[in-house]
């Protein structure tokens, strides 16, 4: 089967695509034929192995590898098809189009990929294409996870810092959702996309300060991992939260005074990715209470321009890369 690998760590030159032997699954394993997975700041964060948060580089290089990646295959969202399944496996049928998270075990970004049956996969949204369905669960699990912390009540203000990106669009649909008023921050070429899908303010990074605004909010959800850390707290309002989706140590140790000795609570826990919040989303989906937004598709040949297209910060929604159309033949 085809895959798109890295044997070093590098540029997106590094990623080629290569004939690799096609899992078989154990008896607790389903295989499945991927149709579309997404291209995420993760994953080439993982291929530079270039973090912006530094407090875990000694653990991820033990994990992924110290001189050169021990797995070749990134790729931990996707969607696609039921091809097989062990013996233990009775969630599912052969056919089943499902989406779903590959966790640690990476492998999206090839035709086939192995699973046990215990992750998070789940049967996919009838009303979303497979390339819409892969952009959903990083996204989509990662917003409903911190805002579901933030117990957001109908009319209270949320500003989301980096809210362009695949978590960020989806925190700002659920929390129209739940009923609050939400400002973002972001590059001016994406006001227009975050307006059409329920932004009230919007504030250009790049042109002005929203932290020398004057303003005040009830939530404040920060992705971006450079971010001062008082400036956002300084714009809560009295008993507001404070969500840290990419925290640095010292964000974290300074989380926890927060919460200790003031009346502000600022949160880090970091999402599990559970089949149950997969299921809500799904459910959302098809309400349309949320939608997907893909960006571009790319071809596995075109993985080092995907690659260039996440690290620009230019996309407009979720970057995928689909397999080959003769998968099927692997």
């Amino acid at each position: 089967m085809k895959a798109i690998i890295y044997e070093k760590y590098g540029t997106p030159n590094v990623l080629t695509v290569r004939d690799i032997k096609k899992p078989i699954p154990k008896d607790n394993e389903v295989l499945i034929k991927v149709h579309a997975a997404e291209v995420t700041k993760a994953d080439c964060e993982m291929r530079s192995f270039h973090f912006p948060v530094k407090w875990f580089w000694l653990p991820l290089r033990l994990i992924l590898g110290i001189s050169k990646p021990k797995n070749q295959v990134l790729g931990g969202y996707f969607s696609g098809e039921i091809e097989s399944f062990g013996k233990e496996v009775s969630k599912f049928n052969i056919g089943d189009n499902v989406f779903g998270v590959s966790n640690l075990r990476l492998g999206a970004h090839a035709e086939f990929i192995c699973l046990p049956a215990s992750y998070t996969i789940i049967t996919k949204p009838t009303n979303l294409s497979f390339e819409e369905a892969a952009a959903l669960p990083l996204g989509g699990l990662n917003a409903l996870h911190f805002l579901r912390k933030a117990n957001i009540q109908k009319g209270e203000s949320l500003l989301i810092n980096g809210a362009g990106g695949s978590i960020g669009i989806f925190g700002v649909q659920i929390a129209k959702a739940m009923g609050a008023k939400v400002t973002v921050v972001d590059t001016g070429i994406k006001e227009k996309m975050l307006r059409s899908i329920g932004a009230d303010n919007f504030f250009d990074y790049t042109k002005e300060d929203v932290t020398e605004s004057g303003q005040t909010f009830d939530v404040i959800f920060n992705i971006v991992a450079t971010s001062s850390y008082s400036a956002w707290v300084n714009m809560l309002k009295p008993n507001g939260r404070y969500l840290l989706a990419n925290p640095r140590l010292s964000d974290m140790l300074r989380s926890i005074m927060t919460s200790k000795f003031t009346d502000k609570k600022a949160t880090f826990i970091f999402a599990g990715e559970k089949e149950e919040e997969l299921l809500t989303l799904k459910k959302m989906i098809e309400e349309g209470t949320i939608k997907s937004i893909v960006d571009k598709t790319y071809s596995y040949e075109q993985a080092a321009d995907a690659h260039r297209r996440v690290e620009s910060e230019q996309r407009l929604g979720a970057v995928i890369v689909k397999p080959p159309l003769n998968n099927e033949m692997a």
